[in-house]
């Protein structure tokens, strides 16, 4: 949610008019002015069903640079290497923000409301708080609303349209776990800058050619000391080409799987060579390299009764069943065989209610807070949960390193986000590739004719 904050404030971020209009002067033709001097407005792209006008291509613009320049040292690129890479985004938006709709994707106000409440807290502030320091931003709070939906409806459509895509095999597991790259620096962090040349779906190889040719170029001025950054603003295609092609702090795990053999092996400075996959020619730069950290996580071994109300069990008379039972504990009846003669949990009731070994996290919220509390070997007072009635006793805790148990469930996980980075760039450029798409400002058709095309 911090990264979309981050997004939505660059974004959303108003632009004077007086500060378009000198963006006027200084590049005529780019920002149109009347013989005043006053801004015109026209349609800038068609995408599909909708336009993106001159004002909302050059706020976004305007805001950008004052992010890169607050970010980079007070150097902001000028408006003509971003009007690209900025009405590309605008374009993609919009296209996935019309398929989001055609499969009935809606974000109510209900869940809008509960994710600004908690970028609200995120960001140490109440509500209130988090509205006035935007609109003393000069932030419209209506404008920021309908961003954030636009943004969850984004990333919902990606849930159902990619992830539901991705399958994990178990060999693809213990190969992660196995590879060179995952074991010898599982501790280590890298920042990476990434440059995408892309290539269209269905490619000749004619324009392969062309394209590894460019790419090659690309990479020798990289490699020869020329700013990253600015090589990913003005050459990249790759999502975050606006970002001056910052990956950001990823463990050696998250590295992208196409990336990861090159990175284990590169030093600080480093420039990959051209590395080729589906979606065109990658170049990465390895900016740092940071040692991680480990830590051990407290387990808790724990036994339980429950008693669950029912058509037939009022909530009193689960207490007090509960209650009862207890108290024959305490005389000296044996937990275990209480246990499997009454909890209504089925399953730990045959180990005479044994839950095993708990991590935090594991157990809801009531349930944690009691067997947190618990001194080991005493049986708790009866509390309540969505379950039941409950009672616990603590057997024993320990300082565990699970990383062993872990390590199957995070390696799945990463390997669905290196699969899902891939597979949202195939389908980004798949949802472009079939879109209907005219360019209408002529700098960016003469810069990139591969914006002017039409559904096929």
């Amino acid at each position: 949610m911090k990264t979309i904050i981050n997004i939505l404030l660059a974004g959303l971020m108003a632009a004077g008019s007086a500060a378009l209009a000198q963006d006027g002067r200084n590049h005529p033709g780019v920002v149109p002015l009347d013989e005043d001097g006053r801004l015109l407005d026209r349609i800038v792209a068609v995408a599909e069903e909708d336009v993106i006008m001159h004002s909302e291509l050059f706020e976004r613009i305007q805001t950008i640079q004052r992010q890169l320049a607050a970010r980079d040292d007070g150097q902001a690129p000028p408006v003509n290497a971003l009007v690209r890479p900025v009405l590309d985004r605008l374009v993609l938006e919009r296209l996935q923000l019309q398929e989001a709709r055609r499969i009935g994707i809606r974000i109510d106000d209900i869940s809008l409301n509960n994710a600004i409440e908690n970028i609200a807290r995120e960001n140490g502030m109440t509500l209130t708080q988090f509205r006035d320091r935007l609109v003393a931003d000069g932030i419209d709070f209506r404008a920021f609303r309908e961003q954030i939906r636009d943004e969850m409806a984004i990333a919902q459509l990606h849930r159902r349209q990619v992830d539901s895509r991705i399958q994990v095999s178990e060999q693809e597991i213990d190969d992660l776990i196995a590879s060179e790259s995952g074991a010898i620096d599982r501790d280590v962090e890298y920042r990476l800058l990434h440059l995408l040349v892309s290539l269209p779906e269905g490619a000749t190889p004619e324009q392969i050619r062309e394209t590894r040719q460019r790419a090659e170029r690309i990479r020798e001025e990289a490699a020869e000391g020329a700013d990253f950054t600015e090589l990913a603003l003005r050459e990249s295609q790759g999502q975050q080409a606006l970002e001056g092609g910052d990956l950001g702090w990823r463990n050696a795990n998250q590295v992208p799987t196409l990336f990861s053999r090159h990175v284990v092996l590169m030093r600080e400075g480093e420039v990959s060579e051209v590395i080729r996959s589906p979606s065109g020619f990658h170049i990465v730069k390895l900016a740092d390299r940071r040692a991680g950290s480990r830590s051990l996580v407290q387990q808790t071994r724990v036994r339980h009764i429950l008693i669950s109300p029912s058509e037939v069990v009022s909530d009193q008379e689960a207490h007090d069943r509960i209650r009862s039972l207890r108290n024959r504990i305490e005389d000296g009846a044996d937990f275990g065989e209480l246990a499997r003669a009454h909890s209504d949990d089925r399953g730990s009731a045959l180990r005479g209610g044994d839950l095993g070994w708990t991590d935090p996290g594991d157990m809801v919220p009531q349930f944690e807070q009691v067997m947190r509390q618990a001194e080991p070997g005493s049986v708790s007072e009866p509390f309540r949960t969505r379950f039941g009635w409950h009672i616990l006793q603590v057997e024993d805790r320990r300082s565990h390193d699970s990383s062993r148990e872990l390590m199957r469930s995070q390696a799945r996980e990463i390997i669905r986000d290196r699969k899902r980075d891939d597979e949202l760039e195939v389908w980004l450029r798949r949802l472009r590739d079939e879109s209907y798409v005219e360019v209408r400002l002529g700098n960016v058709a003469a810069a990139d004719p591969g914006l002017n095309r039409q559904a096929r």
